[in-house]
């Protein structure tokens, strides 16, 4: 059986600069590569005021630009949930998880991806995806819990966090200034993860020229990139690099310390 990775994450670019290393490179290596997003981004625009398309129109877009760069990454395919950019966590989260179900069950990944419990900077989308996900994975292999499909219940072996450490927190930094927002009165802020929390450091150094092809095909946010682009060398290296990942469960025997998203799975895939 060929393995599966499944990447649930809330925006259109979301793949290429937080999992586009990752996703190129278990591509390449004949990993299938499979993408939920819940939004089409349709308020993160980074241009000028007066040259903004308004949300409908940079929905389409952004659309447009996602699958321009999953084909660069070598994802499979994308699905979008159509939620809107920016209120994830007001959604119906019931219904988000059945989707959700709806898809692993259909998709039948071993490895599951998404943001960590503080949606890395405290984004409310990422929050929320990162729930519905953890949700989700748990509930697609209870044969009681029900989705639209009545798909057959599937056992994720798998499910990891995106855990940024406090060198990628300091290089994206170093191009974006501080990583605050204020939510409901309260300003939130990158955390990153200690060392020691991080369970799997997957080496993706061979694939970040394709991750930064990907990263260019989402021209509308290519303002806001721009000082990314132009950070000096080593800074691309800590970010593409290597990324790092918290893994939360794992139903096959696996290392403490990983390298490899697939360990435990490369002499016996699920089914």
């Amino acid at each position: 059986m060929t393995l599966k990775l499944l990447c649930i994450l809330a925006h259109p670019d979301d793949e290429s600069l937080g999992l586009g290393g990752i996703i190129a490179r278990y591509g390449a290596e004949g990993v299938e590569t499979y993408l939920v997003t819940a939004t089409r981004g349709e308020q993160g625009w980074f241009g000028p005021a007066e040259e903004n398309p308004g949300p409908t129109e940079l929905g389409k877009i952004r659309e447009q630009e996602l699958g321009e760069a999953a084909k660069v990454l070598g994802i499979r395919e994308v699905n979008l949930l159509g939620y809107c950019d920016g209120e994830l966590d007001k959604a119906n989260q019931a219904v988000l998880i059945r989707q959700l179900v709806g898809h692993i069950r259909r998709i039948r990944p071993d490895v599951i991806v998404t943001f960590d419990h503080n949606g890395v900077y405290g984004h409310p989308d990422h929050i929320a995806a990162t729930r519905a996900t953890t949700a989700a994975a748990f509930a697609a292999v209870d044969a009681d819990f029900s989705e639209p499909d009545g798909l057959a219940p599937h056992a994720v072996s798998k499910l990891y966090y995106f855990a940024w450490t406090r060198e990628v927190q300091e290089a994206y930094e170093l191009a974006f200034g501080e990583l605050v927002m204020q939510v409901d009165g309260v300003e939130r802020r990158a955390v990153p993860w200690p060392h020691w929390t991080v369970s799997t450091w997957v080496d993706t150094s061979a694939y970040w020229e394709t991750v930064w092809e990907a990263i260019r095909c989402h021209r509308s946010q290519l303002p806001g990139y721009q000082k990314l682009l132009d950070l000096p060398d080593k800074y691309h290296q800590t970010l593409w690099g290597r990324l790092t990942f918290h893994r939360v469960f794992s139903l096959v025997p696996t290392s403490d310390k990983e390298d490899d998203l697939f360990d435990g799975l490369r002499g016996g895939q699920s089914q």
